[in-house]
């Protein structure tokens, strides 16, 4: 399932956020909403996963209005990821997980509700933390719970909003991993990230929002030029194609 975006704009307090956004989200594609703080990705991802209403403009699912979309079907086809995810109550890990199974509740597909959970907390190694309590945890492996609980809800359509804004190296690593996986199997993924080389080596397709708008949309390649890196970022960049993708390095 494809999801359009056409012409959206969003205005908060009277003023733009968001302004003649159009774009496709493809099934079978990753796409990274890039760009500065304050750009809009956030929003845009929003919009895109139906929790914000745009002020003009439309987005579809297929061929669906997602505001006409009830909240109950909607939860089974997408799945989000937002930057706060607070869980006050100090449930175990695997009951967090779990709690990305209620849209399946009294559906046949509940019946694979155990092992959807083993297999979220598999993936996002946090196995051996299933019996810790949620609010013990450290920030990078709450970080990774909410991920293996979007991951549990096994929907066509995922977004995850900074996903690995407070995970190491390595666990960078795994999460975009998974979305690339996710992708190949035919799943429509939306990330936004920060990390403009990270972006680029997983990435089918970067989105690069400046000011409201969309600067770019394109492989990587295409996207990240070191002179559209530097008007949109303000800052001096040198720019190496490795193996086809563009990392991007901060003149020092």
């Amino acid at each position: 399932m494809n999801i359009d975006a056409r012409d959206v704009r969003v205005e908060l307090g009277g003023v733009a956020v968001l302004d003649d956004i159009t774009l496709t989200v493809r099934a079978g594609e990753l796409l990274v909403l890039v760009g500065p703080n304050g750009a809009g990705k956030s929003t845009l991802l929003g919009v895109l996963s139906g929790e914000i209403e745009p002020r003009y403009g439309e987005v579809l699912y297929g061929q669906r209005p997602v505001g006409g979309i009830r909240h109950a079907e909607l939860a089974r086809l997408r799945s989000v990821l937002t930057q706060e995810n607070t869980v006050t109550f100090p449930f175990l890990v695997s009951e967090v997980v779990a709690m990305g199974r209620s849209p399946w509740a009294r559906t046949e597909a509940g019946r694979r509700d155990i092992s959807a959970v083993a297999a979220a907390m598999e993936v996002t190694d946090i196995a051996y933390l299933a019996t810790r309590r949620y609010t013990q945890l450290s920030g990078g492996e709450k970080a990774r719970v909410s991920l293996a609980r979007v991951l549990a809800q096994e929907t066509p359509v995922i977004f995850l909003d900074e996903p690995t804004a407070s995970l190491d190296l390595r666990h960078q690593e795994d999460v975009m991993r998974v979305g690339r996986r996710m992708a190949d199997e035919g799943r429509a993924v939306v990330v936004v990230l920060h990390d403009l080389s990270l972006a680029s080596a997983y990435a089918d397709r970067l989105a690069l929002i400046s000011d409201g708008r969309l600067e770019a949309l394109g492989a990587p390649v295409d996207v990240l030029t070191e002179e559209r890196v530097e008007r949109v970022y303000g800052l001096s960049v040198e720019l190496h194609v490795v193996a086809g993708r563009p990392v991007v390095v901060p003149r020092r």
